[in-house]
């Protein structure tokens, strides 16, 4: 039986994905104590990526919003892989974003925005969080945005 948080992604029209394997030799999360810290999580779809290239170029800024959103669901998934449950999340306390860009873009934190905004619309309060919206040079796979996540738990 899903729990509220699942429940209210469903009310938003969204599906909790399969968690992403990994594409070398890491775990998509691991949890330590009461926190769960996720890997960088790319935009994959089915096992692929949709769009490729960089924010600024080949990507616009609003797509790349979109795959930010779901780097987040693929997150969410690979915490609840960890946890077990979506609803022991105490808070989202931290999520760091990763934008390939073309060397003039400085858009950075609007295309972050897709993450923050889906957690927030997913988690409410519990969403709300510190965070990083880093430009580099290239992503794996060529990936326009990866993004990690650290959330707390409400119990160990």
């Amino acid at each position: 039986m899903a729990g509220a948080v699942e429940a209210r992604l469903a009310e938003l029209g969204l599906t909790l994905p399969a968690v992403v394997p990994p594409l070398a030799s890491y775990q998509p999360a691991v949890q330590s104590g009461v926190y769960v810290y996720t890997s960088g999580q790319l935009p994959m779809v089915d096992g692929k990526l949709a769009v490729t290239g960089k924010v600024g170029a080949e990507v616009t800024p609003d797509e790349a919003k979109e795959l930010a959103k779901t780097c987040a669901l693929n997150a969410l998934a690979a915490v609840k892989s960890v946890a077990g449950d979506l609803d022991r999340i105490k808070r989202v306390v931290k999520v760091v974003g990763f934008v390939a860009s073309a060397s003039d873009f400085t858009g950075q934190p609007a295309v972050i925005n897709g993450a923050s905004e889906l957690l927030g619309a997913v988690l409410g309060e519990k969403g709300v969080h510190a965070r990083s919206a880093v430009g580099v040079a290239v992503l794996p796979l060529d990936a326009p945005v990866e993004v990690e996540v650290q959330v707390e738990l409400v119990d160990a």
